[in-house]
């Protein structure tokens, strides 16, 4: 029913403000007080804002109002509260309304003082007070003093008790909620993330407006939309002359109660009207003469209304139907499971109500399971995959944990399977509610397609599908939105586990007989179908996964009564043994089919009666398939080809007919001889990939295709020249082939991508090549390349590979010089690398890794913005002092850096270095020289922001041991954290030295 807090009862709630903060401008106003206002904000608490009201010697009445008018003091007592007059006939004012009317309280803060200071007015705090006593009649001076001793004795908050302002800030406010009896209910308070829920809803409500507003909350059922809003009506409705929380009880007793009335009617609208009023002011059987008087009954009074569980615009409009129908600074929150409602009844201001965090998750399931906020021992995997399996929606973690509450672990591990395979019975039947209210059988049959089909698949993928279908896809996909029955995120639709494992239920409910149904989902269902031929023309979708079953028996006759099949699906594993069965004759598959994935499809060929006309998609990976069929057939609707890993396949089709074909993936057909030319056909190519299929002899000749997007050829180990591409081509991968020859003008003006890794070649193209669309580049592993080719007009290249180059000498500055968004060079093990370019800055260079290169002696100057810097395995000898430029520095890795000599540790100040690695590279810092960068840092606590103290006592630890004495280690020893002062203290004793 309706929960209501009417006007004739607002006397005790007729504050106008939960807090009057009491402070000193000068001191707080910009920090503090700011910062404390803004979570008084979040959580819904009103206080007063003085907005720099002009001071003057005697206290403003707007303030003595506002003192009178609020429910809370919050006097804050700063360094220099005492100096000003105002500050102490404001705490006079605090004190006489808290003597007078025993109703406000009072909350001290000391912020930076000695609460002792201002009790006894001594100190710094004592002196100003003084100071502002000078001139003022004893009586005035007695007052203030009493005031001060008064207020600093009440128990409050002292700043020097916190090292973090920000959960100062919060305990305050949260003290306060306590003190105006606004801690939820228990039911609310179980409610892991509702300050986070009612922040969100406070800047959407914007309560300091004085215009009429309203605003939606909207969710899927089970979500937590009736628990925030509780909190709201709970927290709020102290600041309004009248408050109502109307649920769906109220409406289904009001139509009860006019049982003859249809939904729209004018008389039912009268009489929901009349109910309303009749919580609104406390009275029964209001009546109306025409709709307008509720507007003239409610117009002159500041209401809150919040409207649970809407799933009727008729009702929405009877109560709420116009703002103007509510006084100034009325607020009316309507919550639903329907967003078209929302914005039919012009609601634009909507919160939309998430899921909690994985953690979140796990502390709601553990307050409903064990009554506390994590898991007892032994139950955290269980606990985990509990919520895991209520996919994080509130409704499912409280009926799951309420279900396993008091249980021992052998009971939770026996009803772990039962909750794996089947929908808690409450929590289904709460979800349904959103399924039976869908309006049109055909948004219903499109939610049913998404449930057991389609979750996860991009949109245009869907609507391609179900084109032929009776489904108007796209107006189905908008309603299953708007009743927070799927996502759309990015271009793809989700739908919450429990709401799909409702869905599936559902078409589990058509037929006790699983041919009788229209989708097949269950393995032993489908086994069972599959077998005995039991399938009819009502089945329309087969989705299989084989991961755990071995074996599958298949009737000859198996899909032929299933002709209005269109999906049929079947996953394995890629490395998984499964046994086919398939019966001799097997000879047929429904012209209908739209989808046909079969992961290792066990048979050389398709039937040979199968015509794949309305065939969309085609995926056969790792299958047996040695030809897919004979002949051209029309193919129109073909979009994608996947073959990969089919090691039998010996020819593709003639595909000239599949002329809005988007990707054709051959990858591993180790078979392949020859590539059809057909392909040269296919104007709406966007993806060809063909790598490693090590057999075929030669590229089709007309692979030129302009729309072609992405070609990889890697693994095609014949391939000797540069192929005759198109120059809209954006991703290029020729790894591992024996390219050799390349144009004289490479036209790739929007290749991003190229990949050559493991080449054979000793040089790539000649001269200056126009490629400003590139941005990567990887030529790792090429151990012949002996020259990188001239980049500087690839000006947007950000990541270069070079690693294992091993006959790469040099890297000529006239290639690089230009590339000044370069964030990624690797020239790992480039063993006959020398030098590298100086006199260059490539700004955007972030990470630079030239570990292996053995015969580079010289630091190298390249960029001075490099954040990870690694050098292992170099013969540098010396580290520059230059390095103390490298202002981004974060880590630097010198291991195995034999010779290196003696150099300054002043680097190790760095503002943002972190790591650094000199492990096994001789005695690179004195004892001394690191005791000296120890002192510069001067709390050695706060080292976070610099070199590890720790980490580099552990890895040069022996070195440290043999370069100095006892007493200056014991000296190093007290720079240490504590936390980590034990470890080394026990390879201390641990070592040879100790003795």
């Amino acid at each position: 029913m309706a929960q209501s807090s009417s006007s004739s009862s607002s006397s005790s709630h007729n504050w106008l403000y939960d807090v009057f903060p009491s402070f000193s401008g000068e001191d707080i106003r910009q920090t503090f007080l700011s910062h404390f206002l803004k979570e008084l904000d979040r959580k819904l608490i009103i206080a007063f804002k003085d907005n720099e009201i002009e001071r003057s010697q005697s206290l403003d009445p707007e303030l003595k109002r506002a003192i009178r008018d609020s429910r809370i003091a919050v006097v804050i007592f700063s360094k220099n509260y005492a100096s000003s007059s105002w500050c102490l006939n404001e705490l006079l004012e605090i004190v006489k309304s808290k003597e007078e009317s025993n109703r406000l309280l009072v909350i001290p803060v000391f912020y930076g003082l000695d609460p002792s200071h201002v009790r006894k007015q001594i100190g710094d705090f004592g002196k100003i007070f003084e100071n502002t006593c000078q001139n003022r009649t004893n009586d005035e001076q007695n007052l203030w003093k009493r005031a001060l001793i008064d207020v600093a004795n009440i128990l409050g908050f002292h700043s020097a008790n916190w090292d973090n302002e920000a959960k100062l800030i919060e305990e305050i406010a949260n003290d306060v909620l306590v003190k105006l009896n606004l801690t939820p209910s228990k039911d609310v308070e179980d409610f892991v993330g509702i300050e986070d829920h009612i922040a969100e809803m406070s800047s959407l409500l914007s309560l300091e407006s004085d215009e009429v507003k309203m605003v939606g909350i909207w969710g899927s059922c089970g979500i937590g939309k009736t628990t925030i809003g509780r909190a709201l009506f709970s927290r709020l409705s102290r600041h309004f002359q009248g408050s109502v929380f109307i649920d769906s009880a109220f409406v289904s007793k009001c139509r009860k109660d006019y049982h003859k009335a249809n939904p729209d009617d004018y008389n039912m609208k009268l009489h929901l009207q009349g109910a309303f009023l009749s919580e609104i002011f406390g009275k029964r059987d209001v009546k109306l003469d025409h709709i307008g008087v509720m507007g003239e009954r409610l117009n002159h009074q500041k209401l809150l209304i919040v409207l649970d569980d809407l799933d009727d615009q008729v009702v929405l409009d009877a109560l709420v139907g116009r703002t103007e129908w509510f006084g100034r600074g009325s607020r009316i929150i309507a919550i639903t499971k329907d967003k078209h409602l929302l914005r039919a009844h012009g609601i634009n201001c909507i919160y939309k109500v998430g899921l909690p965090s994985e953690k979140e998750a796990l502390q709601m399931f553990c307050r409903a399971a064990f009554r506390q906020d994590s898991p007892p021992n032994g139950f955290m995997g269980l606990a985990s995959e509990v919520g895991k399996l209520a996919g994080s929606l509130p409704l499912g973690l409280n009926v799951l944990g309420s279900c396993l509450r008091g249980r021992n672990k052998e009971d939770w591990i026996d009803m772990m399977p039962r909750l794996r395979n089947r929908l808690n019975g409450k929590i289904e039947n709460t979800l349904r509610v959103s399924y039976d209210g869908l309006d049109s059988k055909e948004d219903k049959a499109v939610f049913r397609h998404i449930a057991c089909l389609f979750n996860g698949a991009d949109i245009d993928y869907i609507k391609l599908v179900l084109a032929d279908s009776d489904l108007d896809v796209s107006i189905g996909l908008k309603n299953l939105v708007d009743k927070s029955l799927i996502h759309v995120r990015g271009d793809s639709v989700e739908m919450h586990c429990l709401i799909q494992e409702m869905g599936k239920e559902i078409v589990r409910t058509q037929s006790d007989e699983p041919g009788e149904r229209e989708f097949l989902l269950d393995c032993k269902d489908i086994c069972d179908v599959l077998e005995d031929n039991t399938g009819t023309k009502k089945v329309l979708g087969i989705l299989l996964d084989m991961s755990g079953i071995d074996e599958l028996h298949i009737h000859k006759r198996a899909f032929e009564k299933m002709r209005n099949l269109f999906f049929l699906k079947i996953i394995k594993k890629p490395y998984k043994e499964v046994h086919w069965h398939i019966s001799e004759g097997f000879n047929y598959l429904p012209s209908k089919l739209k989808v046909l994935s079969w992961k290792g499809y066990p048979l050389r060929s398709l039937p040979s009666s199968f015509c794949p006309q309305h065939l969309v998609k085609l995926k056969m990976q790792n299958s047996k398939v040695e030809k897919l069929w004979e002949g051209v057939h029309p193919l129109t609707a073909l979009k994608r080809v996947d073959l990969s890993g089919s090691k039998n396949l010996r020819e593709i089709p003639d595909l000239s007919m599949a002329i809005n074909l988007k990707k054709l993936l051959l990858k591993r057909c180790s078979s392949l001889v020859k590539m059809t030319s057909s392909i040269g056909r296919l104007h709406k190519l966007l993806v060809l990939d063909m790598s490693w299929c090590t057999k075929l002899e030669a590229l089709p000749s007309r692979i030129n295709l302009k729309s072609l997007n992405k070609l990889n050829l890697d693994g095609f180990l014949r391939l000797r020249s540069f192929p005759d591409i198109s120059s809209n081509l954006s991703w290029l991968n020729l790894s591992r082939t024996t390219v050799e020859e390349f144009p004289s003008v490479l036209r790739l003006e929007n290749l991003d991508t190229l990949h050559m890794k493991e080449i054979k070649s000793q040089k790539l193209w000649e001269g200056v090549q126009l490629l400003p669309c590139l941005k990567t580049i990887d030529l790792s592993g090429s151990e012949k390349l002996k020259n990188i080719p001239n980049l500087s007009r690839a000006t947007n290249l950000d990541w270069l590979n070079l690693k294992g180059c091993s006959s790469l000498v040099e890297l000529p500055s006239s290639s690089i010089q230009n590339l000044n968004k370069l964030t990624y060079l690797s020239m790992e093990d480039c063993i006959k690398l020398e030098t590298l370019p100086t006199g260059m800055n490539l700004e955007s260079l972030d990470c630079l890794n030239l570990g292996g290169c053995s015969r580079l002696k010289s630091f190298p100057k390249i960029s001075s913005n490099i954040s990870l810097l690694i050098l292992n395995q170099t013969a540098i000898d010396k580290i520059p002092w230059w390095i103390n430029t490298f202002s981004r520095l974060q880590c630097l890795r010198m291991k195995e850096c034999n010779n290196i000599n003696y150099n300054s540790s002043t680097f190790l100040c760095l503002k943002h270095l972190k790591k650094v690695d000199f492990s096994d590279s001789g005695d690179y810092i004195s004892f001394s020289e690191f005791q000296e960068c120890v002192r510069r840092v001067k709390q050695p606590t706060k080292m976070k922001g610099s070199v590890s103290l720790f980490q580099w006592v552990y890895r040069n630890f022996s070195q440290l041991l043999a370069c100095k004495n006892l007493e200056e280690m014991e000296t190093l020893l007290t720079q240490v954290n504590p936390s980590k002062k034990e470890k080394v203290l026990e390879m201390f004793l641990n070592s040879d030295y100790s003795s």
